[in-house]
């Protein structure tokens, strides 16, 4: 198996704030990796990481920089345009002239089931409606590798599972998939494989099926209780 990350004892500082500690493992290509702990476990740090945003303070970091990443936040950036500007604006700075760039990306919106929405204002639409935007602009980039941090976090049930759906879609697709959650079930039915942080360190990195079924370090086995998260 192709690896795409390594990190071997990687340590990222906020100031007097630790939020890695000696954080080492193997990310391999095609797979479809779930980050779990509570608030403040250092998931959002480490998909920063992943994605060149943050810097380790020490430790080592390899990963081949030819392959396409994207990263879908929370709340993903809308730009005060159309949707399809939205899209087709990512392709041209890759260098895709502006025309070709607009079919391309009328052909991602098509992928995520809203090409009839792709002249309306990006900031006009729904939380599911702006995520399903951004995932159109990693397909349309040919992104290999997704990462999402908490992507459906804020979003109603319905909208949850169209996401949810697109992310597995992707992922069938041959899509690295890393994405943080605190929603058991979406890593249940989303992932192959589980990392459970706590306060930087990473604590347990298990096939889903075996870490859902135990046994586990404590902290993991009260998180999955709902004691903790």
């Amino acid at each position: 198996m192709t690896t795409l990350f390594d990190l071997q004892a990687v340590n990222v500082q906020f100031g007097h704030v630790q939020a890695l500690r000696g954080c080492t493992l193997r990310i391999h290509a095609g797979e479809r990796l779930a980050l779990v702990g509570s608030n403040g476990s250092g998931k959002s740090t480490l998909l920063r990481t992943l994605h060149g945003l943050v810097k380790p303070v020490s430790g080592h970091l390899q990963h081949d920089a030819r392959v396409r990443q994207a990263m879908l936040f929370q709340r993903p950036y809308m730009l005060r345009a159309s949707v399809l500007h939205n899209v087709a604006l990512g392709l041209w700075l890759k260098g895709v002239a502006w025309k070709p760039a607009k079919a391309q990306a009328l052909q991602a919106l098509d992928r995520v089931g809203l090409a009839d929405l792709a002249g309306r204002h990006a900031k006009a639409l729904s939380g599911g409606q702006q995520q399903r935007v951004a995932l159109a602009r990693a397909w349309a980039l040919k992104a290999q590798v997704l990462l999402l941090d908490e992507p459906t976090s804020s979003l109603d049930p319905a909208a949850k599972r169209e996401v949810e759906r697109l992310m597995a879609d992707f992922a069938d697709d041959g899509m690295t998939l890393i994405f943080s959650s605190h929603n058991l079930g979406q890593v249940k039915r989303l992932a192959r494989r589980v990392l459970y942080l706590e306060q930087g360190r990473l604590m347990a990195d298990l096939p889903t099926a075996a870490f859902f079924g135990g046994p586990l370090p404590p902290a993991a086995a009260n998180f999955l209780k709902g004691e903790l998260g």
